[in-house]
């Protein structure tokens, strides 16, 4: 656990999932632990999907941990199905889940390639230094993720058209969000040629509602099994065996306009915000930091995933509108 965030001990909503036994994956078969890969008779790209990026987000564990017991198998090409924090989900604790985010810093802030091949050290980063090679083959990825709020699931697109032409390929969650990180590091979503535009390599982050609701599970599973679909790692008739609700609601896109940053030790929203709250008026005070007001930049303006976590330089809400 780690004691910086020792303010944040008790869970703030109540626990309705239970951690899977990711024992039986533990050794992997790709030289990475907890990583396995399968590779179809019939060519086709390298599909990855991914979860605990953070240790108390389970809902991607779970589903991940479903399609391994089922022995599922993809269609075309190869499948990688991966837990990035392991050492962060071992130190859960259902009295204090929100301790174990990370144990020396946030796992979804170091992959910058700088950060990768600087001098930094810490256990998550020596993770993803494990897991680069392997990423660095992947064509799609779906790194699967969940919120300390009960706010509905969002797709997280990154900024280029292809981000968002694979998120409406996929069909759900219903909003997608076009973003482009955080400043305090970047996102594996945002990873090298997941960003670049004259590639063809798309990367999707997916938040699947509150960390421990059941519902979050049935998101995340329901947006594998579509994400599999649109990369034609698994057939179309997989919808239909799997999910109860096959014709998924309609999508909306939000784009976001500003990342608001926290400068000083005393920054403060002026309610409790939990996410995608829309503000009519532009103008209307959101926040203080220091001596600093933050207010709405335009009409309609969307909050996206607000933070408690507020230290210097971190992200505090960014704010957007929807385009569609």
């Amino acid at each position: 656990m780690n004691p910086a965030h020792k303010s944040t001990d008790l869970a703030p909503y109540p626990l309705e999932i239970v951690p899977p036994n990711l024992s039986p994956w533990r050794a992997g078969n790709t030289g990475i632990a907890s990583f396995q890969s399968f590779t179809a008779t019939e060519p086709g790209p390298h599909v990855m999907v991914t979860a605990l990026m953070h240790g108390n987000e389970l809902c991607g564990a779970i589903v991940l941990d479903e399609l391994l017991r089922s022995r599922y198998r993809p269609a075309r090409g190869r499948l990688t199905l991966g837990f990035c924090n392991i050492h962060a989900y071992r130190s859960f604790d259902p009295v204090y889940p929100l301790l174990s985010r990370f144990i020396d810093e946030d796992m979804n802030r170091v992959w910058a390639s700088d950060v990768l091949g600087g001098p930094g050290d810490s256990l998550e980063l020596r993770r993803a230094r494990e897991i680069r090679p392997l990423l660095d083959t992947v064509d799609f990825l779906l790194d699967i993720h969940s919120m300390r709020h009960p706010t509905a699931p969002l797709m997280l697109a990154g900024p280029l058209p292809k981000g968002r032409h694979l998120a409406e390929a996929v069909g759900a969650p219903a909003t997608i969000v076009i973003d482009t990180g955080h400043t305090a590091g970047r996102r594996m979503r945002d990873y090298a040629a997941f960003s670049e535009t004259a590639s063809t390599r798309t990367a999707l982050l997916v938040e699947c509602g509150q960390h421990w609701s059941r519902e979050s599970v049935t998101v995340a599973r329901d947006t594998t099994i579509r994400f599999l679909v649109a990369t034609g790692a698994a057939n179309p008739e997989l919808i239909e065996q799997q999910l109860s609700n096959a014709v998924p609601d309609p999508q909306r896109v939000i784009e976001v306009t500003q990342s608001v940053v926290v400068e000083t030790g005393n920054f403060n929203f002026i309610d409790e915000f939990i996410g995608m709250e829309v503000i009519p008026k532009a103008g209307t005070l959101l926040a203080t930091d220091g001596g600093r007001q933050i207010y709405t930049p335009h009409d309609d303006c969307v909050l996206i995933m607000p933070t408690r976590r507020l230290g210097k330089g971190q992200t505090a809400v960014r704010l957007g509108r929807y385009v569609d």
